[in-house]
């Protein structure tokens, strides 16, 4: 059965992440791999990443940071500066 989750963006880090209010507790029944997909003001992504990920610069990921919170992040750059997502933007992970 395909499951849906909708959340908002709630913040943005320092480093240009984009905190939503989207947990992990929320996401237990979703998979993590590439039939999850995260969507966000027309941009989308595959998979739910660890922080400790080694994905390659300049991608879009879905994270899950130490406090258990969902974030939209490019990797050694701001999400929020590139993708001009401001606090309010809708996000909808489904799988």
């Amino acid at each position: 059965m395909a499951g849906k989750i909708e959340g908002q963006v709630v913040a943005v880090s320092a480093t240009g992440d984009l905190v939503t209010d989207i947990t992990a507790e929320q996401l237990n029944a979703a998979p993590t791999d590439e039939t999850v997909v995260v969507h966000c003001d027309g941009h989308e992504t595959n998979g739910i990443f660890p922080a400790d990920h080694q994905q390659p610069a300049f991608t879009l990921l879905a994270v899950l940071d130490a406090e258990s919170r969902l974030l939209l992040t490019i990797v050694d750059d701001s999400a929020q500066l590139m993708l001009g997502i401001a606090a309010g933007a809708v996000v909808t992970v489904r799988w």
